[in-house]
């Protein structure tokens, strides 16, 4: 395939003390799609993603972002970063929590403008951009944490259960504006534990208890494993009776 690579995993192994949270895993993500981390709380998807960002070292073996071994400062300018606990300063209103992460960014003030009203459109809180954000819903801060991933039109965007406590409606106007994004030559890294989801993704990694257990598209994994289902194909990749 002519694909470029733009994120590269070689080896990676975590431990937190002696505790194994990721077993040696090896993948490659393209230039320009979706690829999915599929599996259940605990498998180590959120560890592999914050080394992949930046924000987390592997014990052993390297991560390479754009080209560059990460951790790095350039690079993680370049990256939409959503982790599953809200990052928000809670006493500001959503306006001025973009602004914030706006001037972080860099982004000129008419820039910000123009973003923080796309970016708000985009995850429906237009209506509630004066609103102080303890004022949120867990729902609603959710959506905001997307707004603020998307703020810089970042190269890679890294999703840490994006769409946990968000109603279905909404749930699938996000995932078209993602796809959107992707044609736009964007590439996007989404964590997941929902199935619906997941077959969303042009590419997936099923993980299970550290250890990397499959690696191919939606319908790849279900035609090698004989399932109609993604839920059937985990089960047997992970060697459920």
């Amino acid at each position: 395939m002519a694909f470029s690579s733009c994120i590269t995993v070689n080896n990676v192994t975590k431990n937190f003390g002696k505790h194994n949270v990721l077993n040696d895993i090896s993948l490659g993500i393209q230039n320009a799609e979706i690829f999915g981390l599929l599996g259940p709380s605990g498998a180590g998807k959120t560890t592999l993603v914050k080394i992949i960002a930046g924000i987390d070292t592997a014990t052993t073996g390297n991560v390479s972002v754009l080209g560059t071994e990460m951790p790095n400062l350039e690079i993680m300018k370049r990256i939409g970063y959503m982790a599953q606990s809200d990052a928000l300063y809670e006493e500001l209103t959503a306006k001025e929590n973009l602004e914030f992460f706006g001037r972080i960014y860099g982004l000129k003030r008419t820039q910000r403008r123009q973003r923080i009203a796309e970016v708000m459109d985009i995850v429906g809180l237009t209506e509630d951009l004066n609103k102080k954000v303890n004022k949120y819903s867990g729902g609603m801060k959710r959506r905001l944490s997307l707004a603020a991933a998307l703020l810089h039109r970042p190269e890679l965007l890294i999703l840490d259960e994006p769409t946990v406590g968000i109603d279905p409606v909404l749930r699938k106007s996000i995932w078209q504006e993602l796809e959107t994004l992707r044609e736009q030559g964007t590439t996007i890294l989404v964590t997941t534990h929902v199935m619906d989801e997941a077959d969303k993704c042009q590419r997936l990694a099923m993980l299970r208890d550290g250890k990397l257990i499959a690696v191919g598209t939606p319908s790849e994994l279900k035609e090698s494993s004989s399932s109609t289902t993604l839920e059937e194909a985990f089960l047997t990749y992970g060697g459920a009776e």
